[in-house]
């Protein structure tokens, strides 16, 4: 990590390992939250770690996660989880995101993000709504506009992804009807109900 002295000297502000987040919901996932922040970045910046950022940035707002996909990664081994644990571990290592444990569709989710998917290493399956998949391999980089989506890893090693994501404000067909949650892994859709 980079940053600036009060005079703007650019300098080495943190060189470290970052610990890894393994949420029990989420059996055989990894994710590295690296970066973030709620607002416009301000320059210079001496380069200390964001604190207390949840897990989605609300409009404006980013973060740089890094995540390892497990092979047959599925969203079946949370129902082995006791529910209120699961929910909680969840609050505690990914703050305000949230997961459905009752989801007629696992794993479907949209979030108020444009997200940057980079593939590094493996690859991906990215389910849509329709149940239009795409495989994604190393080197591959697509681009989510806030739409729901599934991921699957149906090979035999781990896949690892770097993500980007941008806040977003989500337009509402009816003025009046209150925004959804931007931390919602489970809004209503055509394949979720």
């Amino acid at each position: 990590m980079t940053g600036a002295t009060p005079d703007g000297k650019s300098v080495w502000a943190s060189d470290e390992t970052i610990e890894p987040v393994r949420p029990i919901m989420l059996p055989g996932a990894i994710i590295h939250k690296l970066w973030g922040g709620d607002g416009v970045p301000e320059l210079p910046h001496d380069g200390t770690p964001p604190e207390g950022l949840n897990y989605l940035p609300g409009p404006g707002g980013y973060r740089l996660y890094v995540y390892t996909v497990p092979p047959a990664m599925t969203y079946d081994g949370r129902k082995k989880v006791d529910r209120e644990e699961g929910l909680a571990d969840l609050q505690r290592k990914l703050p305000g995101l949230t997961i459905n444990p009752n989801s007629k569709n696992p794993g479907m989710h949209a979030t108020d993000t444009v997200d940057f998917q980079i593939i590094v290493e493996g690859e991906v399956v990215l389910e849509l709504d329709d149940g239009a998949e795409k495989v994604l391999k190393a080197g591959d980089v697509v681009v989510l506009n806030g739409d729901r989506h599934k991921w699957h890893n149906r090979s035999g090693v781990d896949a690892t992804m770097v993500g980007i994501m941008i806040g977003a404000r989500r337009d509402q067909p009816d003025s009046a009807a209150p925004s959804p949650a931007p931390s919602s892994l489970d809004r209503p859709g055509p394949a979720n109900g």
